[in-house]
């Protein structure tokens, strides 16, 4: 009995002594393992009179239910002794300043694509999209653009074959559209995307830009509904009040042609250097589609008429920001496009 209660008092000693888990392990092993000092206890019991083995296996029961219980004790406060340690170890100081991260900003660009997305898209019109390695049909001979016509030289095209070139105008997206079509209406359709040209760069040219052309075909249409399509574009963009004029002009897509101004936002027409004292500044190109593209495009110019217009997105893009140099849109220069930046 005197030999039990030694190895409960050495048990208990032990574990109060442990001081990390591993080492607690050790102790249980030593005491409760199949080869434990608790377990050699009960083996002794075969030599012990018959009428002493009850309170002899009682005892040794109890101080192994002690021993146990008091493992499980020791284990709970040394885990939580190690959390404690492990998050103070890990512990963040929010006191401290962050990392600055640099975050990026829409370029002036499709600030300007996605504005007018949005405009037309609220009036019904869809956005199309198609190919800039275009097919020479679809850029020029549906668009009513002869062999002969100017356009067609080398100086304004890029040619990769005598077939396939770099679109010139994403007109070429709406003969698609119109293909498509197969002579149903009504079509209402924006084509935003980039264009290339043969062009020597400078502050007002690039041999890549971007436009969206606008296509609207049905019956009825009539140059007061561009009118009015395009008075109510030039209020949304360039603040209300903005007064649009039509003047004569030519394009092979559309008959009659126009280009378009728009009453000087920067002086409400009163004139000054933007507008060279003139009070308007021109933004855009555009007609009724001729009847000819219509009728090679599968439609009834007797039934149906339709109008078109382009707008080129850096024309716009230098009036309403006061950008002077086309070239900064493309030379990704941070300081520049970081007057754009939304997040600041």
């Amino acid at each position: 009995m005197d030999k039990i209660t030694q190895v409960q008092d050495e048990a208990l000693a032990a574990i109060a002594a442990a001081a990390d888990p591993e080492e607690l392990q050790q102790v249980r092993i030593r005491y409760l393992g199949k080869k434990g000092m608790i377990q050699a206890l009960m083996a002794e019991m075969k030599s012990l009179p018959k009428e002493e083995k009850p309170a002899f296996g009682q005892k040794v029961n109890v101080c192994k239910q002690t021993v146990t219980e008091e493992l499980e004790k020791r284990q709970e406060e040394l885990n939580a002794g190690a959390l404690v340690q492990k998050m103070e170890k890990e512990k963040i100081d929010i006191t401290l300043p962050g990392d600055s991260i640099s975050i990026g900003t829409m370029h002036p660009l499709m600030m300007i694509q996605q504005e007018i997305e949005d405009l037309f898209i609220g009036m019904g019109y869809k956005v199309a999209e198609g190919p800039e390695v275009e097919q020479d049909y679809y850029n020029f001979e549906l668009a009513n653009i002869p062999k002969d016509h100017p356009a067609r030289e080398m100086q304004d095209t890029f040619y990769i074959d005598p077939n396939t070139l770099l679109r010139t105008h994403t007109t070429a997206m709406q003969m698609r559209e119109l293909e498509k079509a197969k002579g149903q209406t009504p079509i209402k359709l924006i084509c935003p995307g980039k264009v290339y040209r043969r062009d020597d760069d400078d502050a007002t040219h690039s041999h890549q830009f971007m436009q969206s052309e606008g296509l609207v075909v049905g019956e009825h249409i009539t140059l007061a509904d561009l009118k009015g399509t395009l008075e109510f574009m030039a209020n949304r963009m360039f603040g209300e009040g903005r007064q649009i004029r039509f003047r004569p002009s030519f394009f092979p897509f559309t008959e009659p042609s126009v280009e378009v101004d728009v009453s000087c936002p920067f002086c409400n027409g009163k004139g000054c250097s933007v507008c060279k004292g003139s009070g308007w500044i021109e933004i855009l190109g555009a007609g009724m589609v001729h009847p000819h593209v219509l009728e090679m495009n599968g439609f009834d110019p007797e039934k149906c008429s339709g109008f078109a217009f382009g707008i080129g997105l850096e024309r716009i893009a230098m009036l309403k920001y006061g950008i002077d140099d086309i070239r900064n849109f493309y030379i990704n220069d941070q300081r520049f496009l970081k007057n754009f930046d939304r997040f600041d």
